[in-house]
């Protein structure tokens, strides 16, 4: 933990927006480095212009690899564009526009030139799609101008086809390889021009007014419950006012400011600005108006992401919310299919399979990635698809549908609907559960890897790991591949019957991440990380 940890920043940790814009446009990429080149993650192309890995050239090059993508797959409808409020977000933005308006792409832009959520941007993909009359023109598809909840100095872009969430790897290694290929040929076959004949689209007013078809916000009203909203600075900010104004909620914007450099901001565990809702350092100065509001909330950037403070339980833990939020939904959601499944990646807790075995309901278990439960959410048999880094999203009351991407805003509705209608809060809740299933002690830490150990951690089979016993207990399984749907998992689980760990390459730095919880406490999770850096470090040298 840096020393700094939870306090405001200072002048010395914002970031110089006008040299960061100007680096976007003058520094090149040196296609042999591989820091330099375009790659997707698990959400897209991120980096920092300042580094050379997120400039003017990428997103050139990115943009007309997705025009030719889309048109090979015959994508001929409408592209939705939105960005967050990280400062190289706007410059991408024009950038992406000279090419999508050279080749001939329908682009639709916010109609406020506002700022743009990762949901609101899903959303409209799916409601395009979804009328017959409009899809006749050609599905729709979109992209989404956003680093999430990285540093200010970020840039991020990513593509979402027309299922509205991200793209599988299929179509990310397609374009980003093609993206490389036109940057090494010196940009010559990517189409510019200058974008006029732009449309616009009203994202917010179609995302806000729709809400009613997912959140009892009929029962918030009523309870007259006291609910604070943070954006974090982040591109939510107008949706909570347009929410509170549509819906007559006592719902406070605790923080309107929006500004590129987060000087508001308290800094992350490592001492950096970090738009992180689920990390108490980052949240400190919102968790000071803890006792303020029946509901308090806090979302990332891009408002993928949620974080759910209470009066009585603080900044509560994602992985304690999502079993809340699945325990509640799936007993007031008549609507939902009676076999629909509760989805929820490998390194989640284990309380959410508790809950699921209590409701009687299938869980589903992915590898890390939201575009996993993307099939699932849109034919419903997937109810709710959570991921224990605060991303979320579940189906409308009919069952259908709402966003194939993460939906921070909406879980953070969803917890005022919660106190509304239960007259308890979340935390409560939690204590419930944990009254009836155990408490969990759960963590993620590092350890040291080099680029070798970490490309054999991502193919490891988990039939390589030799140990019989985890802290002792008898291991049950070794996963490789994930339960759910056998999709390999990048590194392994193994699993006992109070107990897991994960361990996983990092895809930015020479360690691998090891996601272990207990039912035991915090002293066996302490055996169980120990024997998981034995175990793994075993199998990597045989």
């Amino acid at each position: 933990m840096h020393e700094r940890a939870g306090t405001t920043a200072t002048a010395d940790d914002l970031i110089d927006v006008e040299g960061l814009v100007r680096a976007y446009y003058e520094l090149k990429p040196d296609a042999s480095q591989p820091t330099q080149r375009v790659a997707f993650g698990t959400s897209g192309h991120r980096g920092s212009s300042l580094k050379t890995a997120f400039n003017e050239d990428h997103i050139l090059a990115i943009t007309q690899a997705i025009c030719e993508y889309r048109a090979a797959q015959g994508t001929t409808g409408p592209l939705f564009i939105g960005a967050d409020t990280h400062a190289l977000s706007a410059p991408a933005q024009t950038t992406a526009l000279d090419v999508l308006v050279a080749n001939g792409v329908r682009v639709l832009v916010d109609e406020f030139d506002d700022f743009v959520p990762t949901p609101a941007v899903s959303h409209a993909i799916l409601k395009w799609n979804d009328d017959p009359a409009k899809r006749a023109e050609g599905e729709a598809d979109g992209i989404v101008i956003t680093p999430s909840h990285n540093p200010p100095a970020d840039g991020g872009f990513k593509y979402n086809p027309p299922h509205g969430g991200p793209a599988d790897s299929d179509a990310t290694t397609w374009i980003a390889n093609r993206a490389n290929e036109l940057i090494e040929g010196g940009l010559r076959e990517v189409n510019q021009a200058e974008p006029s004949g732009v449309e616009t689209y009203d994202f917010r007013t179609n995302y806000v007014d729709d809400l009613a078809n997912i959140i009892d916000l009929d029962a918030i009203k009523r309870s007259g419950i006291k609910i604070g909203a943070d954006p974090l600075g982040g591109a939510s900010v107008s949706y909570w006012a347009a929410i509170r104004d549509r819906y007559g909620l006592d719902l406070t914007v605790v923080n309107e400011r929006v500004d590129p450099t987060w000087s508001f901001m308290t800094l992350d565990w490592d001492g950096k600005i970090r738009m992180d809702p689920s990390s108490p350092s980052a949240m400190a100065s919102v968790l000071e108006h803890a006792g303020d509001y029946d509901i308090l909330t806090g979302n990332d950037a891009d408002a993928d992401r949620h974080g759910i403070v209470t009066p009585d339980g603080g900044l509560m833990n994602p992985n304690h919310y999502l079993a809340v939020a699945i325990e509640y939904l799936f007993a007031h959601r008549p609507g939902w299919r009676d076999d629909a499944a509760i989805g929820k990646t490998l390194v989640s807790s284990s309380m959410i399979d508790r809950v699921a075995s209590s409701l009687d309901r299938r869980l589903w278990e992915v590898p890390v990635g939201f575009k996993w439960f993307v099939p699932g959410l849109i034919d419903g048999s997937v109810a709710f698809g959570g991921e224990e880094s605060a991303g979320a999203s579940f189906l409308r009351f009919d069952g259908t549908v709402w966003t194939t991407d993460k939906d921070g805003i909406l879980l953070c509705l969803l917890a005022s609907e919660i106190r509304a209608v239960t007259g308890k809060s979340p935390s409560e809740l939690y204590r419930s559960l944990v009254e009836r299933f155990g408490d969990p002690a759960y963590e993620r830490t590092d350890a040291p890897a080099s680029a070798e150990q970490k490309a054999r951690l991502a193919k490891l089979d988990g039939d390589a790991i030799a140990a019989t016993d985890l802290a002792g207990e008898p291991i049950t399984a070794k996963l490789s591949r994930a339960p759910g749907n056998d999709a390999a998992v990048g590194g392994v689980k193994v699993v006992t019957e109070d107990a897991w760990f994960a361990a996983r390459p990092s895809g930015t730095e020479d360690v691998y991440k090891i996601y272990a919880e207990s039912f035991r406490g915090p002293e066996h999770l302490r055996e169980v990380q120990a024997e998981a850096q034995r175990i793994v470090g075993e199998a990597l040298a045989g």
